[in-house]
């Protein structure tokens, strides 16, 4: 387990810091006390944390914001446990490009 300053990747997703969250934000519902942030195609795993340490939210895009209130965990069953410190985080599922130029989400 790590703690990182700055932009923080796990696998699939990418936190990145921001300096707010946009004005037209909804609260997202956590799921057994957890945010989901993205869930494995095929094994049903998932990039998630407590909901007692942070507020997640979707703006009418449906990009996720995730405000840290205290050092969060964030977990995976298949990658190391990150720690995001407080503040305000864009999550975003990363993309690769591939040979013929097309821009696709990398699957986790």
């Amino acid at each position: 387990m790590s703690t990182i300053r700055g932009q923080v990747a796990q696998g699939d997703v990418l936190f990145t810091p921001v300096k707010q969250i946009p004005a037209t934000v909804r609260p997202m519902a956590a799921e057994g006390g957890r945010y989901i942030f993205a869930r494995g195609e095929a094994t049903g795993h998932h990039h998630s944390s407590a909901a007692g340490t942070c507020a997640l939210n979707l703006d009418e895009g449906g990009v996720m914001f995730l405000t840290v209130e205290e050092l969060t965990e964030v977990r995976h069953q298949e990658h190391g446990t990150v720690v995001l410190e407080p503040g305000v985080y864009r999550v975003d599922k990363q993309q690769e490009v591939d040979v013929w130029g097309d821009w696709r989400a990398v699957l986790d």
